[in-house]
């Protein structure tokens, strides 16, 4: 089988880290692109190893990590797994859109409208 899942670990402490190697190295499915000791260093090995999967420390459950934010910001395609042993929880973060739709008026008027409303929307918030 043909591994399909790209692994960031940047998790800390070393031995959590160590802990979720172990747990991933049998998987056929799963190639450890990288590992990571220095949360300023996630950011750029994301870039460098363009993993699927980051593997981060959730130092307060129920708080969003700070760098979850970048990340997905950054590299929405990317998914993020905050893990927290100490207090048993796991968290599975990811960034995602809406796209909306309307049928509008087949003509330059329809077309005007509707970027105008959008806008004159949009400038309202």
């Amino acid at each position: 089988m043909e591994k399909s899942i790209r692994v960031l670990v940047a998790n800390h402490p070393r031995l959590m880290r160590e802990s979720v190697l172990t747990t991933f190295a049998d998987q056929p499915d799963i190639e450890i692109v990288g590992e990571v000791a220095d949360e300023s260093e996630i950011c750029e090995s994301v870039k460098k190893t363009l993993p699927n999967v980051v593997v981060i420390a959730l130092d307060q459950p129920g708080t969003r990590p700070h760098i979850c934010d970048e990340l997905l910001r950054e590299h929405p395609e990317v998914r993020v797994i905050a893990v927290a042993a100490d207090k048993n929880c796991v968290v599975y973060y990811w960034a995602s859109f809406e796209i909306y739709s309307n049928n509008i008026e087949a003509s330059e008027e329809g077309m005007l409208g509707a970027m105008r409303r959008n806008l004159v929307a949009k400038n309202a918030n």
